[in-house]
């Protein structure tokens, strides 16, 4: 058996009028797809560090594939620790101050639909890292 290892996840929240997007996961756990077990969370747009990808790309990337959007005027705004006792993700959070398209469910097997919220009017449960990211940006703290 190998070591076990950290991976590297990128997050975005993207902001419309003072909501952010959110997406409900599938609360099946096979198809919600979810390595720390997120199944029946809200979460923001992201995905894993693919090995060669830049955490932009990224972030990008997973916001055109899980939402239709393209987002743009990137700042880091969390960096947050999720380990669990199988798992550990560091992921990076950035806020989107510009975006274009309309969300739109794009795969329907992983995420059931894409919301605006108000940040003071939250869904629960909210995905751990999104938690986490979301409570960084409220408190200008950067990492806990």
């Amino acid at each position: 058996m190998s070591n076990p290892v950290a991976r590297v996840g990128a997050a975005v929240m993207v902001v419309k009028d003072g909501k952010i997007l959110l997406g409900h996961r599938h609360p099946d756990p096979e198809k919600a797809s979810s390595e720390l077990h997120g199944e029946g969370t809200w979460t923001l747009p992201g995905g894993k560090v693919d090995f060669g990808d830049t955490l932009l790309k990224t972030v990008k990337k997973e916001a055109m594939e899980e939402c239709g959007i393209v987002v743009d005027d990137l700042e880091i705004i969390s960096i947050g620790d999720e380990i669990i006792p199988d798992k550990h993700f560091v992921t990076v959070g950035f806020i989107a101050r510009k975006f274009s398209g309309e969300p739109k469910v794009m795969e329907p097997d992983e995420i059931t639909e894409w919301k605006w919220f108000d940040l003071d009017k939250l869904p629960s449960p909210l995905f751990p890292p999104s938690k986490k990211m979301i409570e960084n940006y409220l408190e200008k703290t950067l990492y806990r």
